[in-house]
């Protein structure tokens, strides 16, 4: 049995994923060995060197696993089943699509809009992450987070109870057919991905997180109709209601918005200047 130490282990790791063409392929051998190890950077500097004992050795099996489920395409987050949105911990699996940067543009818009004792609820909740951080970082009295897949529900779960935020409560729903209540703000991040665009998507992303998710149908914006109709009966008035968009959606989610009465809609571009929220509000 070869004898590791940190620093040969983390080598094997890397060029393991750069002969599988996997992009950062150094910094995912870092986050599977902080992962399987609980090391910090400063504690991996101090003792990069030291041979392993039995119990290191024995951990290098599970490393050396997560390194070829890692160049077979499974995303570093399911394999450590965990992320960062918002600055906030966040447990993932296949269950549930990988919180993306993008999506805070929409957590961030609603964030800068609402009012104390604000009413939430969050639709195609997935992971619970949009609705969670709002309500940690916001002013919500009482959210729900509202989701087809009772899968996802479970992990958003246990991210409501990680946080401790108790005025949130998860529903399991089509749509709106199990929602109950007036809110003063929805917000979504529904299936918006042109069905014919799916096969095209990167690998990592077509193969393995949730196909529900992800489709949108042939136009990408069969959600987004449903959505905007249904929020008309339970937002209150002056209620707005916010979309995360794919980058070329925005002058149709407008549109669709706009021709079903609501008003003051507003497109927010993200860090790319490129179209990534909806909103408007419903008088």
């Amino acid at each position: 049995m070869m004898q590791w130490s940190y620093d040969t282990l983390l080598k094997w790791g890397t060029d393991e994923l750069t002969a599988h063409d996997v992009e950062n392929a150094a910094l995912d051998a870092w986050y599977l060995l902080e992962h399987i190890y609980g090391i910090s950077r400063v504690d991996f500097l101090m003792r990069r060197s030291d041979s392993f004992d039995a119990a290191q050795m024995e951990k290098s099996t599970a490393y050396q696993a997560l390194i070829r489920q890692r160049s077979e395409g499974f995303p570093v987050q399911y394999l450590t089943g965990s992320t960062e949105f918002m600055g906030l911990p966040f447990f993932v699996n296949e269950h549930v699509l990988i919180p993306r940067q993008d999506t805070e543009v929409l957590v961030e818009t609603a964030l800068s809009m609402m009012k104390p004792g604000c009413r939430l609820l969050d639709m195609c909740t997935g992971s619970g992450c949009i609705v969670l951080s709002l309500a940690k970082l916001g002013t919500v009295t009482w959210g729900i987070g509202a989701d087809i897949s009772e899968e996802a529900l479970k992990v958003a779960e246990r991210n409501r109870e990680n946080l401790g935020l108790s005025q949130v409560k998860l529903v399991h729903s089509d749509l709106f057919g199990s929602v109950e209540g007036v809110f003063d703000m929805i917000v979504s991040n529904p299936p918006y991905i042109c069905s014919d665009v799916i096969p095209t998507l990167m690998e990592e992303v077509r193969e393995h997180e949730p196909m529900q998710a992800l489709d949108g149908g042939a136009d990408g914006l069969d959600f987004y109709r449903k959505i905007i109709q249904g929020a008309k009966e339970h937002l209150c008035g002056g209620g707005q209601l916010f979309f995360e968009i794919g980058y070329d959606q925005g002058e149709a989610v407008q549109r669709l918005m706009e021709q079903a009465g609501y008003r003051e809609v507003e497109c927010v571009q993200d860090f790319a200047g490129l179209d990534r929220v909806v909103f408007g509000t419903l008088w």
